[in-house]
């Protein structure tokens, strides 16, 4: 597959290592644009791309064209590819917060497909939320397919505002986690084990914990409830988590980031 990448930042080079390694792109048929040629330089030299001198010059045979720059310069970006794009070629955008119609109109191309993917695809972990327009081609779903899920797992969603929604739980929720997992170790410490010993007991704990839900296909509230002894530790821990509000917290923090994620489309 012939794909064109049109700006880098991390997810970028995230997408271009997973299709490389999972063989559904070669090196030498990706093409990367940057504004900044140490970076296409970089990416060459690391990845064995072709760094091409400008956007039109990476879109050239190009079969998916990757939009993975920032909102604030996609409107340059689309105004000088505006009439450049043949009807074959897919525009796959990574773009927070920019809808379909919106790329649809700044590039004068219909086959446009919207994902949402994650932080953790830089390490093929990763969940790719995306929908597209009624103009990409069964051909072209494939493609897009085969590009998100190399990072780790694609979800297609057939209405738009779900993507909005994605990005405030699996596109700002690695932060929380994160977070989760900094205090997790901060109080393990902070009762007296080894940062070191604390880092790999809560990453496994973690790690572990997601897996027993994937696997089991229990409700997370079940699992907890096994956890939990009448009058035990975890029991006692939970009720400080409860009265802390931890679960409306995190609840609040979903909605805030979907209502900035429909602000930044206005």
């Amino acid at each position: 597959m012939r794909v064109a990448f049109i700006g880098g930042g991390n997810m970028g080079e995230a997408i271009i290592r997973a299709v490389v390694e999972a063989g559904v792109a070669r090196p030498g048929d990706i093409a990367v644009s940057d504004i900044m040629e140490k970076r296409r330089s970089y990416l060459a030299e690391r990845d064995g791309v072709l760094a091409a001198t400008d956007n039109k010059q990476a879109t050239w045979e190009a079969e998916v064209v990757v939009l993975a720059v920032k909102p604030d310069s996609l409107a340059e970006v689309m105004q000088g590819l505006n009439g450049c794009l043949e009807a074959g070629q897919l525009v796959l955008s990574i773009v927070a917060g920019v809808p379909i119609e919106r790329i649809c109109s700044g590039l004068g191309h219909k086959a446009v497909v919207r994902a949402m993917p994650n932080m953790p695809a830089q390490v093929g972990e990763g969940v790719a939320v995306w929908t597209a327009s009624e103009q990409v081609n069964d051909e072209q779903r494939q493609r897009a397919q085969s590009i998100l899920s190399a990072m780790g797992k694609e979800m297609f969603v057939s209405d738009e505002r779900y993507i909005d929604m994605a990005t405030a739980v699996s596109g700002s929720g690695p932060a929380y986690v994160f977070l989760v997992i900094e205090s997790l170790i901060d109080g393990a410490v902070h009762i007296g084990l080894p940062r070191d010993l604390a880092r790999d007991a809560v990453l496994q704990t973690v790690i572990g914990s997601a897996r027993m839900v994937e696997r089991t296909a229990k409700h997370p509230a079940e699992l907890r409830n096994l956890v939990t002894s009448p009058g035990g530790t975890t029991a006692e821990g939970l009720l400080q988590l409860e009265e802390g509000g931890l679960r409306a917290l995190l609840t609040e923090a979903i909605i805030a980031a979907y209502e900035k994620a429909r602000m930044l489309q206005q």
